[in-house]
């Protein structure tokens, strides 16, 4: 069970990659942590690396089942001073042979799952001392890619929402703002590499190339370095940083 009585951090997609480790920086800056996401078998084995967090499952495309699991984490551990908005999902496949149950599937995970999260937190977050949004919104939020178009619609639109909420809640103790990491090495990129390996005969090695060579730095990004960035913007010394796209990707946006 969190610690009522420590400030209260919510990382949706919290149960792997990029979002585990965001849960394990804030763990280890007192916060209490609730770690949300869809299978329960997941958050389990999280929880190995988290003994003290909160697990809750949700499904974020489901605005019932978020109602119902946020008021399970604030009971648990109170207010939610820190939202981070991880959960996201990927379909690859040309443009023609995209469906409309991808885009739906895209849009009602990386968008309204970020949009049915944030209503939850809003009102109350504007009665503590400070509040923090935070949105992994992905390179996809600012360039194009092929063969991921509904992936990019949707995190431009991610994007998009952190903006105007920005705006809108810059008067506020709310700050609001977008990570954008590039390729990461996640269990996602991996089982890629996998995949491109076996389908093309090439060595891994070679298919891991598909994602270095974007990153100037010819590296996939360590989700520990976005949990970094993540840290910061949820200190006091990013009070005035909102309504902002940072960029983790070793310069391949600029």
């Amino acid at each position: 069970m969190a610690d009522a009585d420590k400030p209260h951090a919510v990382v949706t997609g919290g149960g792997s990659g990029i979002g585990l480790a965001i849960a394990r920086e804030l763990s280890a800056m007192d916060f209490a942590v609730t770690l949300m996401g869809r299978d329960p078998d997941r958050l389990a084995r999280a929880s190995t690396e988290l003994p003290n967090a909160q697990l809750v499952p949700c499904d974020v495309t489901d605005p019932e089942r978020v109602g119902a699991a946020f008021a399970e984490a604030v009971s648990g551990a109170g207010p939610v001073s820190v939202l981070v908005n991880n959960a996201g999902i990927v379909r690859t496949a040309p443009f023609a042979r995209q469906s409309d149950a991808d885009w739906d599937a895209m849009w009602r995970t990386n968008v309204l799952g970020a949009v049915h999260c944030t209503r939850q937190v809003l009102a109350p977050m504007r009665d503590l001392a400070a509040g923090r949004i935070v949105s992994i919104a992905s390179t996809a939020s600012l360039k194009g890619y092929g063969y991921v178009s509904a992936y990019v619609a949707s995190k431009h639109a991610l994007l998009g929402l952190t903006r105007a909420l920005a705006v809108e809640l810059a008067q506020t103790n709310i700050t609001v703002n977008a990570i954008c990491p590039g390729y990461a090495d996640t269990d996602i990129i991996r089982d890629a590499v996998e995949t491109i390996a076996e389908r093309t005969g090439r060595t891994e090695a070679d298919a891991r190339t598909s994602f270095t060579s974007s990153n100037p730095q010819g590296r996939l990004i360590d989700p520990m370095e976005v949990a970094g960035t993540v840290a910061w913007l949820v200190s006091h010394d990013a009070r005035s940083v909102t309504g902002q796209a940072i960029v983790v990707a070793g310069g391949e946006v600029m």
